[in-house]
């Protein structure tokens, strides 16, 4: 166990090394742009890149998103960000081009892109802070770029805290007033002091043998603060019905069976009430046929 252990801290320690000036980029429209995807590409480029896509302004609404000290495995999870992978693997509708960046080489201008949207698209600009948890309401359709800054990924609970920064993410989407939206995606890489505290973190949790039991008082509210504005909106944690599931396969089980069941007795039952008898069938035979059927 303890050689594994070690084993495990020294390939992520090396993982690290080899890419700890990268981390991830995702990128996702409601609008139709022809954008390539790479597996490792530089800030710079990628700058480049994304400022000619946006050029022609294809959305009324831009939300850029600043996630520091995260890596790609920080993502890798399925329940670090649910919102976010369903968004990027196809299965929202709405999205209609979408593409991601395992390793950007270098932190991404985002002052650069946000000055040329609001330049090019007459784009107003509206910060959120997402440590209240809550953000003005929109109410008109005019083109705004919005900024989310999250705080830093902690070194213990990654995975917990991603996971709550995507509900946050999701609602305000939720929220917008026009369909028309693009989200730009960004993440720092994670500093060299903190390569370590992460490496040995996700060791504890790998070896963790009951993860349910220990970590039943995670928290899933925003600590959503401020409520006595008027001209705040607070959110929720994400649609209800994507949350959690109602219909589990148990109870659909049950249900067929039972219907099964009521069919077979409704059969039965109708069987039976169709039976017609006759009421002589059940008298005595009195006549001269039963009286010659006697003496033989």
């Amino acid at each position: 166990m303890h050689l594994t252990k070690i084993w495990v801290f020294a390939l992520g320690v090396a993982l690290v090394d080899a890419f700890q000036d990268t981390s991830p980029f995702f990128f996702f429209s409601t609008s139709e742009l022809l954008l390539s995807s790479p597996q490792i590409a530089s800030a710079s480029s990628l700058t480049e890149k994304l400022s000619s896509s946006l050029d022609k302004c294809p959305s009324d609404t831009y939300v850029i998103v600043s996630q520091p000290k995260a890596n790609a495995v920080d993502f890798s999870s399925r329940r670090s960000a649910p919102y976010l992978r369903k968004r990027l693997s196809g299965k929202d509708e709405h999205v209609r081009s979408s593409f991601s960046v395992a390793d950007v080489l270098g932190v991404l201008d985002t002052e650069a892109l946000q000055s040329s949207l609001e330049e090019k698209c007459q784009a107003g600009l509206m910060t959120v802070d997402a440590s209240t948890g809550s953000f003005a309401t929109i109410d008109d359709m005019k083109p705004r770029v919005i900024r989310v800054d999250f705080p830093p990924l902690p070194a213990a609970g990654r995975a917990a805290k991603l996971a709550e920064n995507d509900a946050f993410l999701a609602s305000i989407l939720d929220l917008l007033p026009s369909p028309k939206y693009t989200v730009i995606y960004t993440t720092t890489p994670i500093t060299t002091d903190q390569q370590a505290l992460v490496s040995e973190s996700r060791v504890y949790e790998m070896d963790n043998h009951f993860p349910g039991s220990t970590h039943m008082n995670l928290k899933r509210d925003f600590s959503i603060h401020g409520r006595n504005s008027s001209d705040n909106a607070t959110l929720s944690d994400g649609p209800l019905f994507e949350k959690y599931q109602f219909f589990t396969p148990g109870i659909f089980m049950g249900l067929f069976v039972a219907l099964l069941l009521l069919s077979i007795l409704y059969v039965a039952i109708a069987g039976v009430a169709s039976l017609q008898v006759s009421y002589a069938a059940f008298d005595k035979e009195m006549g001269p046929t039963a009286q010659k059927g006697k003496q033989h």
